[in-house]
């Protein structure tokens, strides 16, 4: 299992995850950053944990959009282009649970 120390509002993170990842939870460190840096600026700082749960409603509202998008395509192709929409139905379910693991480790840090 590799480590990977990333920093959320300044702060440093030490999060395993499975050798290869690594570049891939960094970026998702990022993003999640991203999120939270928009919130101090939109509220201010109000304490990392409450901040983080800003920010993970942020993320499962796109992941949200995501499946309804996915839903629609599905729902679009019909039943004789449901393979392609099967397919995206799978990435973003795939996506959803490693956004969950990644909440889970950073709860647990």
């Amino acid at each position: 299992m590799a480590h990977v120390d990333i920093v959320v509002n300044g702060k440093t993170y030490r999060i395993g995850c499975e050798d290869g990842q690594e570049q891939r939870l960094e970026m998702l460190a990022r993003m999640v950053d991203g999120h939270v840096k928009d919130m101090v600026d939109q509220v201010g700082q109000l304490g990392d944990a409450r901040l983080l749960v800003m920010a993970s409603l942020l993320v499962a509202d796109e992941l949200m959009d995501l499946r309804e998008a996915a839903s629609e395509v599905e729902m679009d192709a019909g039943s004789g282009g449901g393979e392609m929409a099967d397919e995206i139905a799978d990435v973003v379910d795939s996506l959803a649970g490693r956004v969950e693991s990644i909440a889970a480790r950073l709860e647990g840090a």
